[in-house]
């Protein structure tokens, strides 16, 4: 099965995660989610088909998330305004997100119970 492999390729937890992937054997595309971002649509789908909630969709960690005032405001959005604002800038999303063969949602963010397990 090849994998969809959605990250930021200047990040280094997205470069380790890819290394883990290859180290595996496991053969997947990868997508630059800065020029390629998801749409409101996949973005709903990874949601429902993750049970995750929302909020770790985001990157609380960059520079988006904080210009945006994220951390102060996030509850003041609704679920369809949070879904467009990530559907606007793929640095505000959590990476790197991993879809099977089917683009099903597999993982998001670094899941070493996924990258690390054999």
């Amino acid at each position: 099965m090849s994998y969809t492999f959605i990250c930021y390729p200047k990040c280094s937890t997205c470069k380790k995660a890819a290394n883990k992937l290859i180290e595996k054997g496991i053969s997947f595309e990868e997508v630059n989610i800065k020029s390629d971002i998801p749409t409101v649509d996949e973005l709903k789908k990874w949601l429902t088909e993750s049970g995750l909630p929302l909020k770790r969709f985001f990157n609380t960690s960059g520079n988006s998330y904080r210009s945006l005032d994220l951390k102060n405001t996030f509850e003041t959005y609704s679920e369809a305004e949070l879904l467009r604002l990530l559907s606007k800038d793929g640095m505000l999303i959590k990476r790197p997100i991993l879809l099977d063969g089917s683009g099903k949602f597999v993982s998001i963010g670094y899941a070493r119970h996924f990258y690390e397990a054999d």
